[in-house]
């Protein structure tokens, strides 16, 4: 397949020629992955009854995830494709490719107010420190003015994540700020081991009661939504495929499971215990980095909404592209930023990113297999067991998004 012009550079360049090395692509895959699902893992492992079923639960979705990287890593090669919908639209053809484009739009926006939101929580906690919520007497003491969360979060996009979030690549940080997340998610892992057992031992408190069994499975079936969405790195892994330095499939494979198997350590064990102000702090910082990788993507997602095939074709004018960039970020923070104010729960938020990072993970992969199972020479035991796990990984995702969208409604009703 010849790939339209317009559509060839990828989102992630590495610097000059060279591409990404495989420890490059492993630190931007966990800076997709590591961010606001870190602090609502412990809230998932206490729904699903502790920490072994809910660990079973990872191991059960790791499958799912490395298969959905693999094929999408074969499928960017196959079509010559740098995005995530670019790929589908070349391998599923047009109607699935505007599917992927409206719930990839809609995905990575949800994704940017989660993002804020866990920002704006990290800053008033901050706040709160800075000043005690009472005094001596017992009376609430009102906060002044600049340490409310809406003048602190609203300073901090226009003063550091906008200018961060502007360029037209974000490549200038793909180090940086990756090596920072993993790092911060990594002290964020330690500080929550150490005082989970400094806790146990001058405590020596008794295990909380386990649920029912019949609960046990209801609860460890609702937190799949939250896992899907701390795993997710499915959007931005065809822009880091197709900047990788060595493109052969065994690699990215090698890459695709050495990340999620750290994924899953920290997560597994970040899961056993609430986190101290400190580490909250510095995973906020991290967090801040990740918001323009998902501003980058969810322009592109727009473009290719507003873009023609022939208007692909053609070559767009560098102050036509930079206004039109500029004006994307705004729009895209300031929303994002408005409804990260007014939000009560971002658990509702997560459960929600969580059902449409399905068709990330499950849906549109195995969709992506079926179709190029379809069109390779293969043996008909193989054809017939990639179709099948195609199928399979389709039905789990419409699983896990009826699953996602039911809990929200229900919650709601509530």
């Amino acid at each position: 397949m010849e790939r339209p012009a317009g559509e060839g550079r990828p989102l992630l360049p590495a610097a000059g020629s060279a591409g990404l090395t495989s420890a490059g692509a492993v630190f931007i895959m966990l800076k997709s992955a590591l961010g606001a699902g870190l602090l609502s893992f412990p809230w998932a492992f206490s729904r699903a009854g502790g920490a072994a079923p809910a660990f079973l639960v990872e191991l059960g979705s790791l499958v799912f995830l490395v298969s959905g990287l693999a094929v999408l890593g074969y499928a960017a090669a196959l079509s010559a494709q740098p995005t995530y919908q670019g790929v589908v639209r070349a391998v599923c053809g047009a109607a699935a490719g505007k599917l992927c484009e409206v719930c990839f739009l809609l995905n990575l926006f949800m994704i940017s107010v989660a993002l804020l939101r866990v920002v704006g929580d990290q800053l008033e906690k901050l706040c709160d420190s800075l000043y005690p919520n009472g005094t001596l007497s017992g009376a609430p003491l009102t906060l002044p003015w600049y340490a409310d969360q809406r003048f602190t979060l609203s300073a901090l996009c226009v003063l550091v994540i906008f200018p961060l979030s502007v360029p037209r690549e974000i490549g200038f940080q793909k180090y940086s700020s990756s090596i920072l997340g993993t790092l911060a998610a990594c002290y964020l892992t330690l500080v929550i081991v150490l005082k989970y057992h400094l806790q146990a031992e001058s405590l020596g408190s008794p295990e909380p009661p386990q649920p029912s069994r019949a609960s046990s499975w209801a609860s460890v079936f609702s937190v799949i939504p939250t896992i899907c969405f701390g795993f997710q790195c499915h959007e931005a892994c065809v822009a880091i495929y197709s900047s990788m330095r060595n493109q052969s499939f065994s690699h990215w494979v090698a890459v695709s499971v050495l990340s999620m198997l750290i994924c899953l350590l920290i997560y597994s064990l970040t899961g056993n215990d609430a986190v101290v102000v400190v580490a909250r702090l510095l995973f906020g910082v991290s967090i801040i980095t990740i918001y323009p990788i998902v501003v980058l993507l969810g322009r592109s997602v727009v473009q290719d909404l507003w873009a023609t095939p022939k208007r692909r074709a053609t070559a767009v004018p560098e102050v036509h592209e930079q206004r039109s960039r500029v004006v994307l970020t705004v729009a895209w923070m300031a929303t994002t930023l408005a409804i990260a104010l007014f939000v009560p729960d971002i658990g509702k938020v997560i459960e929600l990113i969580g059902g449409i990072s399905a068709f990330f993970i499950f849906i549109f992969p195995g969709l992506c297999l079926v179709c190029m199972t379809g069109t390779r020479t293969l043996g008909p035991r193989k054809k017939a067991a990639l179709i099948s796990w195609g199928v399979i990984s389709v039905l789990g995702g419409a699983f896990v998004c009826g699953q996602s969208a039911a809990l929200a409604v229900l919650g709601l009703l509530r």
